[in-house]
């Protein structure tokens, strides 16, 4: 399997169905990458090798992905018998009593789980490093960031370890790695794959879980194997109206596309990235599409403080449910934004945080009323290209300077994961210093087969695959 990097997820699962691999010599060659790319990557934090060969050599499942290798990202999804830190000192599991729901439902698509990836302390920041596991590097460049929380699944994929790997998005930790590392990653609809029974992180139904692949089609088909409706949930599956493989091939039609370079914080986009962003939207003009520029034109700053107050809230419940488990407080064994995170959560008021909980239902509603005029919103993923690691250091003394360098680098993300709408970012373009550029497209909620077909054209259009990293294959 020299050519192994070479193929996607369903290519490796053909090759399993005309017998002209087994799964047992995909596994072997997924070892052998990820003993050769992770020590310079750090993408891979945790194997069961012993465990995955008896699968792999096994009765599978005959699902989509029938003997493709997978990791799963070491934050919130349970693997029975694996061990789960969350990248924390503190929130630590030896090894989890029984699989999540979607990771029986990974495990019914036919993929082989090989081990867990990299993500920084509870997922929170933008970037992969955690005094615990370390910093996640980009296989473009191991100088950049891989993103974040979902950078370690980002690195893995990029550099041809897996073809696609479980990742998660509370506020951009998919589209954020997905554009840092050159791969599609999309944030789906709310309660579109299942949160199952351990549902506490997700309870503000901000952060959802998918994978980063290398190509549409392969993100298409695994959400086809994980989004039927979730058994025992109090919240109503979006709506599916056909196999979403089906729509990468489907002509998309003529959208009413809107796209800007706004930034919340109002820091200016790197001129690359806006000149990537022109581009894209060019390209969507001579493909047929409606294309204007124009904003979302909200009070982000009323959008940002009510979402502020609700994640505190949130988070610092959070960690309460682990001192009822660790049967103490948290000592210096969490990092500087936890420790903040817990502690203004604690200081906010039950009616603050239920008024911050209306506000944001208020405030999502007037972005979501922007889609009764588009079909697609465009932005970059990213207002600068991947910077470098120790530029956003977590780990750093002055917070605020990690939040006023995280603003510099980040802020198209978070509001869908308020409103809950699918966002997808697409590698469309490269840096003078050749590190990934993505582009974000936003749908109407419940849209994702809008977004799909769009991305299947550009996939076509504006190709990227035969762009390699330097750690590759």
């Amino acid at each position: 399997m020299r050519d192994f990097a070479d193929y996607d997820g369903l290519g490796l699962a053909e090759l399993v169905r005309k017998r002209d691999v087994t799964p047992g010599e995909l596994f072997e060659a997924t070892v052998e990458r990820i003993e050769r790319h992770n020590p310079k990557l750090n993408a891979v934090v945790h194997t069961a090798y012993d465990e995955a060969r008896a699968t792999a050599t096994g009765a599978l499942p005959d699902g989509p992905f029938k003997g493709v290798p997978f990791l799963i990202k070491d934050l919130g999804v349970r693997v029975k018998g694996w061990p789960r830190t969350s990248a924390s000192k503190f929130a630590q599991v030896d090894a989890d009593g029984d699989d999540s729901e979607l990771t029986k439902r990974y495990r019914a698509s036919g993929v082989v789980l090989v081990g867990k990836t990299n993500t920084p302390e509870f997922g929170i920041p933008g970037v992969t490093t955690s005094a615990l596991l370390g910093p996640c590097r980009n296989p473009w460049n191991t100088d950049h960031i891989s993103g974040g929380s979902s950078g370690g699944a980002a690195s893995a994929v990029a550099a041809g370890i897996v073809p696609l790997a479980h990742a998660s998005d509370g506020l951009g930790s998919i589209r954020i790695p997905a554009a840092c590392c050159g791969l599609v990653g999309l944030k789906v609809t709310r309660d579109r794959n299942p949160n199952g029974l351990h549902d506490t992180d997700r309870v503000i139904g901000f952060s959802v879980d998918h994978v980063v692949s290398r190509t549409v089609r392969d993100t298409a088909a695994m959400l086809d194997a994980t989004c039927a409706p979730q058994p025992a949930s109090p919240y109503a599956s979006p709506r599916q109206d056909g196999p979403y493989l089906d729509e990468i091939s489907k002509s998309p039609g003529k959208f009413r596309i809107a796209f800007s370079s706004e930034t919340p914080s109002g820091h200016p986009v790197d001129p690359e990235v806006r000149a990537a962003l022109e581009r894209t939207a060019e390209t969507l003009k001579k493909l047929g599409h409606d294309v204007r520029e124009e904003g979302l034109g909200i009070d982000y700053r009323a959008l940002y403080r009510a979402q502020g107050l609700v994640s505190a809230s949130n988070f610092s419940a959070s960690i309460k449910r682990w001192v009822e488990v660790k049967g103490r407080e948290p000592g210096d064994d969490i990092e500087g934004l936890a420790r903040r995170g817990y502690e203004a959560g604690k200081r906010i008021s039950g009616q603050d945080a239920l008024w911050a909980l209306q506000e944001l239902r208020l405030r999502t509603r007037e972005i979501l009323q922007k889609w009764d005029t588009w079909d697609v919103w465009l932005t970059p993923v990213m207002v600068t290209p991947p910077p470098r690691v120790d530029y956003l250091d977590t780990l750093m003394d002055d917070l605020k300077e990690f939040d006023r360098r995280q603003a510099s680098t980040f802020g198209f993300t978070p509001p869908f994961n308020m409103t809950g709408q699918p966002s997808l970012s697409l590698p469309l373009a490269q840096s003078g210093g050749n590190l990934p550029i993505g582009m974000m497209f936003t749908g109407r909620y419940a849209d994702e087969a809008t977004l799909l077909r769009l991305a299947g054209q550009l996939e076509k259009e504006m190709p990227w695959k035969d762009r390699k990293p330097a750690i590759w294959n």
